[in-house]
């Protein structure tokens, strides 16, 4: 077997004492390019904030690199949704991008002459480094999700846990992206993508999560991305 880089167990998760996510077991492949689907609904967001502590879990266990949690959180990027942000929040760019060698740094130290010079590798690799000065409030949906692409870039992660990066982004950012993703990925690193265009999944990506509320299948695309296994997670409404 392939090694595991995300080992979960027995996950479940609540909302307001409303169980979302019920004894769930997921199997990172490290190296893999994995999306994680489901319908609306499905407890897809609620299970990567789960994997990495951002909300609580009633019960399971999470191992990432054959460790807890706390000890790798250098090794971890988080791209969260954009609706989740505030945009209007007073900040630059750079200043965001910068934000991604914290870990590297801790909160006292001030970012070195390599730290801003990572900073602006990254802004280079999404296309944004003449919008480096720019507040983040004056950016475009897809520039914004650029700039935190180039933080996870600027991190220099081993895993990338990003929730509907594509959703909303035009053609331009979709491709910078996938090809940040899939260069990642010949470096031997791991992105876990919450996804929701299906048209696009075999293309983007070779590992799949098929979700709702509970894992219906996963594994590869080609052996698992089935019109059965999506009919169990949709009921039927997964389209064409």
């Amino acid at each position: 077997m392939k090694d595991v880089i995300v080992q979960v167990e027995d996950l479940t998760m609540a909302y307001h004492d409303k169980p979302v996510l019920w004894d769930n077991d997921v199997d990172i492949i490290k190296g893999s390019r994995t999306a994680i689907i489901g319908p609306n609904g499905a407890g897809k967001s609620t299970l990567l904030k789960g994997i990495l502590g951002l909300k609580k879990t009633l019960s399971g266990s999470v191992l990432i690199m054959d460790k807890p949690l706390k000890e790798v959180k250098k090794e971890i990027a988080y791209i969260p949704q954009a609706s989740s942000v505030n945009w209007d929040f007073p900040t630059t760019v750079m200043d965001v991008v910068l934000m991604g060698r914290y870990v590297h740094l801790g909160w006292i130290k001030r970012p070195r002459k390599e730290d801003y010079k990572k900073a602006e590798d990254a802004l280079k690799t999404i296309d944004m480094y003449d919008f480096k000065d720019r507040q983040i409030s004056e950016l475009s949906g897809g520039q914004r999700q650029r700039v935190f692409i180039a933080r996870a870039i600027a991190q220099d992660a081993e895993i990338y846990f990003m929730d509907e990066p594509l959703a909303g982004v035009d053609k331009k950012t979709e491709k910078i992206i996938m090809d940040f993703l899939k260069k990642s990925q010949k470096e031997g690193k791991t992105s876990i993508v919450v996804h929701h265009d299906l048209n696009t999944l075999p293309e983007y990506f070779d590992h799949v999560v098929i979700l709702n509320k509970r894992i219906v299948a996963q594994g590869p695309v080609e052996s698992t991305f089935t019109r059965e296994n999506l009919d169990l997670a949709f009921g039927g409404d997964s389209g064409d």
